[in-house]
This record gives C-alpha cells, structure tokens and sequence, in this order.
C-alpha cells in the first residue's frame, strides 16, 4: 500500500510539472488518502503483535 502511495505521490507531481492541475490535486488526495490507511494498518499491527507477546 505504501508503494501505490509512492506512485500516486509521483503521479501528481509530474502532473503538476506539466500543468495538469485537476489530475495534480487528485493524485494527490489518493496518495495522502492511501499514505494514512497504510499508517493506521501498520499501527494496528504493531500493537497486535507487541500485545501478543
């Protein structure tokens, strides 16, 4: 999930180099949106495992 957090991040900066604005902000919001899922699974899972000891 980080990874396609990493290509949508790269997707709107090269959208805004070019000017691509729209596609710029939205590739943007799904990296940030897919960034935070990732973070709250891996929190989730590091509790899990460290209760589970």
């Amino acid at each position: 999930m980080l990874r396609w957090s990493i290509a949508f991040f790269l997707i709107a900066l090269v959208a805004a180099i070019f000017g691509f604005g729209g596609i710029a902000a939205g590739a943007a919001t799904i990296a940030r949106v897919l960034f935070y899922v990732f973070l709250v699974l891996f929190l989730l899972s590091l509790i899990a495992r460290l209760a589970s000891r």
